[in-house]
């Protein structure tokens, strides 16, 4: 039984093997956030991610977090290197980036993967939302002030999700850069060209993650 318990859950079940995946571009957040802590205390193998888009400084306070706080735990090292079909298509671009909501709401994020996506493939500019959110999504913006020239992707209701598609339909860009962790288009539409972002786990180094379940689980 593999259980994914997000940034906010606990395991329901004592696991064979208790993996935390902390991340370097919110260097602290590990250990003032509940229960985020508790999973970084109680992991067997925490996996630092990012480290190839994190400054040095991020990860080496993340790293000295492990060292206080569960020094028996193996660390893996691992990059996020993204993915965007079609990128070139960015270069000169106005862009519209559409965010993991969470990330940069409560998650206190003022960029993600889109916005790395943008910058990299040359984006000529970030299209701030602000003066065209509507509905519960301008609610966000006012209780979340220091969201970065992004829309935060929100579908918790149908209300949600059509302020949502309204206001990216009002934003005026050439592009719109989709770096959620859901196909947006399976739940409204964009009426704009679009270009998906996604990332994949790159481990470096050894063990990995496959060496350490191999070892602890006893697989053949």
């Amino acid at each position: 039984m593999l259980w994914d318990g997000g940034n906010n859950d606990l395991p329901f079940y004592v696991p064979d093997v208790h993996i935390t995946v902390v991340d370097p571009h919110r260097p602290g957040h590990e250990l003032t956030y509940f229960p985020g802590r508790v999973n970084l205390a109680m992991a067997g193998v925490i996996v630092i991610n990012k480290i190839d888009t994190a400054t040095p400084e991020g990860i080496e306070k993340v790293r000295a977090s492990i060292r206080a706080v569960n020094p028996r735990a193996q660390v893996v090292d691992a990059a996020s290197p993204i993915f965007v079909e079609n990128a070139e298509t960015i270069r000169g671009k106005r862009v519209l980036v559409v965010e993991d909501g969470p990330t940069l709401t409560h998650g206190e994020m003022t960029y993600g993967s889109g916005m790395v996506a943008a910058r990299k493939f040359g984006a000529a500019e970030i299209v701030n939302p602000r003066p065209f959110v509507t509905g519960k999504i301008k609610k966000t913006f006012e209780r979340y002030p220091n969201i970065g020239p992004l829309l935060p992707a929100l579908g918790y209701g149908d209300e949600q999700v059509r302020d949502l598609e309204d206001t990216i339909r009002r934003v005026p860009c050439d592009l719109v850069i989709v770096a959620t962790p859901v196909d947006l288009t399976r739940i409204i539409t964009i009426d704009k060209p679009m270009l998906r972002v996604r990332y994949e786990l790159q481990e470096l180094g050894s063990p990995n993650l496959t060496d350490i379940l191999k070892a602890r689980l006893q697989w053949q």
